[in-house]
């Protein structure tokens, strides 16, 4: 006879504990001044678009699941815009060295989107959700945030490196 016991409370500290961990380190490197390198930008987003059609092709959403990823994924972009407006971006007026430090306010943001993931997949345990079309939609939301967070941090700093330079 199986016996299914309740989950208990550390299957909810751990992960976090962990995520704390890890946030509080990525925290760290991001309020510190690093370059950035402009014409990279398109890297991690085109790399996440290949990890998504992967997905997307090994097992195609239904006709449902491609609405609710569309919809994510405009969700992901609007998310990506405001997070890319949080990151500081500097532009020496001597040398044109364009560096990025984050905010407070994109770890802040960083910490609601990890605690809504989390909510959200707790949850879905208990509202019987479909994993496969929660994965796919998360996924778009992930290729919308990345993909516009560098788009929205390409043009200022585009457009502040062109300021600089007249």
């Amino acid at each position: 006879m199986q016996v299914h016991q309740a989950p208990g409370i550390w299957q909810y500290i751990i992960p976090i504990v962990i995520a704390g961990v890890i946030l509080a380190l990525r925290a760290r490197r991001m309020t510190q001044m690093r370059p950035l390198k402009i014409e990279r930008l398109w890297i991690v987003p085109a790399i996440y678009l290949l990890l998504v059609a992967f997905l997307y092709i090994k097992g195609p959403p239904s006709p449902v699941g491609w609405a609710i990823c569309g919809a994510m994924l405009v969700v992901g972009g609007a998310i990506g815009w405001q997070r890319g407006k949080l990151m500081e971006i500097h532009v020496d007026p001597e040398t044109h060295a364009i560096n990025q430090k984050g905010s407070y306010a994109a770890i802040v943001f960083l910490v609601g989107l990890f605690a809504v993931k989390f909510v959200a997949q707790t949850g879905t345990q208990a509202l019987h959700v479909n994993v496969a079309v929660l994965t796919d939609a998360l996924a778009a939301l992930a290729l919308g945030l990345f993909t516009m967070t560098r788009v929205e941090m390409y043009l200022r700093a585009k457009r502040l490196l062109d300021a600089a330079r007249a």
